[in-house]
């Protein structure tokens, strides 16, 4: 898949995640077979820019090309010059947000609230599109609400801007995360325009992967939730795609090994205090439906140093390896069962 000049090794794309798809996670995904991975969202609002939460989002310090940062506002004006900062920060590619349907991001009519305002969809693409010299793609629902899906509209509004790739999540604003995803509207979309369309929701497994690409045509798939606690999902879902047979599910050892890699990047990036709070939901993610583990979980929880988390998650690895080198999730599922 191209987006301007850059080409993606894959089909596969990391979705953006506010609290999620920082710098560590995103160099996980991508050393795991992710073709790219989207920052999580950056505020348009320059008063926020030079905040610590600000400054990190746009750190991309050692980062796999292509570099794309997510930007999140509902002013043209603002929209262009925060598109111009990143470029700056080292941006290869700007990502608008069109999808986020949490109600702080709604409430300012930004994120999927711009569903409502179609002309103020194109006053934000032409700005920013016409603010830098790289590539701009675009985020969006496949409508406000089941009685107003306008994603073929909006598509039609991106192309004409100079949109050079569009990802459709497959759910309206208000079904949220609730529900089935729903994949025609996208292979609507991707019928009627020529730009490059990525389809997002519910993809899994490697034949999810399979079947979306397939059922709506699209030129790639975007994950997001499926990657939590699973980064490895990407050179599954690869070696689905080219052999049409599975690989092996990582050893116990693996994602031990991955894990720990995680933890330390995420402590170097945030530092003590940020990194053992913001390494509590990922150790959660990582060992979910693992033998033992709603008891770590909440031991884990009260930990205040990285090194007492990194012997936590030591011994609950050592104590799990003796279960067998490739313990799966649905295996240990079956055993606490």
């Amino acid at each position: 898949m191209r987006i301007g000049s850059h080409i993606l090794k894959n089909k596969l794309i990391v979705a953006p995640m506010a609290g999620v798809t920082d710098r560590p996670f995103r160099q996980l995904c991508k050393s795991l077979g992710a073709g790219m991975a989207v920052s999580e969202m950056v505020s348009s609002n320059s008063l926020l820019w030079g905040s610590e939460k600000t400054r990190r989002r746009a750190n991309h310090e050692g980062e796999v090309d292509p570099i794309s940062v997510q930007i999140a506002g509902a002013d043209p004006a603002m929209m262009a010059e925060a598109a111009r900062y990143n470029v700056g920060q080292g941006a290869q590619i700007i990502d608008i947000n069109m999808g986020c349907p949490a109600k702080k991001i709604c409430n300012v009519m930004a994120g999927s609230a711009l569903l409502q305002d179609q002309p103020l969809v194109g006053r934000i693409l032409d700005a920013v599109v016409g603010a830098v010299n790289v590539p701009v793609t675009l985020k969006i629902r496949t409508g406000w609400d089941k009685q107003h899906k306008n994603a073929l509209a909006v598509a039609r509004i991106a192309e004409s801007a100079g949109v050079q790739a569009l990802a459709i999540h497959g759910r309206t604003r208000a079904c949220a995360y609730t529900g089935h995803a729903e994949y025609d509207t996208i292979a609507a979309v991707k019928a009627a325009v020529n730009i490059p369309v990525v389809a997002n929701g519910d993809i899994t497994t490697p034949e999810k992967a399979k079947h979306v690409l397939e059922f709506t045509g699209a030129d790639a798939i975007m994950i997001g939730r499926a990657a939590q606690g699973r980064p490895w999902i990407f050179r599954e879902i690869n070696y689905y795609l080219a052999t049409g047979t599975h690989l092996q599910l990582p050893e116990v050892a693996e994602i031990h090994h991955v894990l720990i890699k995680h933890l330390h990047d995420l402590y170097q990036f945030y530092g003590e205090y940020s990194g053992v709070r913001i390494a509590r939901k990922h150790i959660s993610w990582y060992t979910k439906g693992l033998v033992g583990s709603a008891g770590f979980r909440h031991a884990m929880n009260q930990l205040q140093s990285t090194d007492q988390q990194l012997s936590a998650v030591n011994e609950f690895f050592s104590e799990l390896a003796g279960y067998g080198r490739r313990l799966t999730y649905v295996e240990a599922e079956e055993l606490v069962a």
